[in-house]
């Protein structure tokens, strides 16, 4: 199933394709402040596939945080946040924040609310690349 979407000026856009239909894609917003601050709704699949493009490059900014170990993806010109991306053994790896999608009414209202505070750094990368979704970047 495909889904369109990007950030609010454009500048962003994103194709994610997922193996499930909306609603049977559990939505999850982690307890950190980024996420509580954006009221994130994010979504993966690891046999899915999500595509990013920048129409201008310099106005992406990839944000760290704490472990640094992904990056939030925003849209400079607009302040639109689109998901996380890391790098693992077996490529990119990406959560998708689902209100940036065109159909984000299709997919389950409410989220899930990880606490992932104590996870230790091996963990955690190896939780994102068995559960986030291979991703691929165009123009940043």
């Amino acid at each position: 199933m495909l889904h369109l979407g990007g950030c609010h000026c454009g500048n962003l856009t994103l194709r994610l394709r997922l193996t499930r239909p909306p609603m049977d894609n559990p939505t999850r917003s982690c307890q950190c402040a980024f996420c509580r601050a954006h009221a994130t709704r994010t979504v993966s699949d690891p046999l899915g596939q999500v595509d990013i493009a920048a129409r201008d490059g310099a106005q992406v900014e990839r944000y760290r945080f704490e472990t640094k170990t992904a990056d939030y993806l925003l849209c400079k010109a607009c302040g639109v946040y689109i998901g996380a991306m890391c790098d693992t053994p077996d490529g990119a790896r990406m959560v998708t924040n689902v209100n940036t999608l065109d159909d984000r009414d299709a997919f389950p209202p409410s989220s899930t609310f990880p606490n992932h505070d104590q996870e230790a750094v091996e963990a955690r990368m190896a939780r994102r690349a068995a559960n986030w979704t291979p991703a691929t970047t165009h123009g940043f």
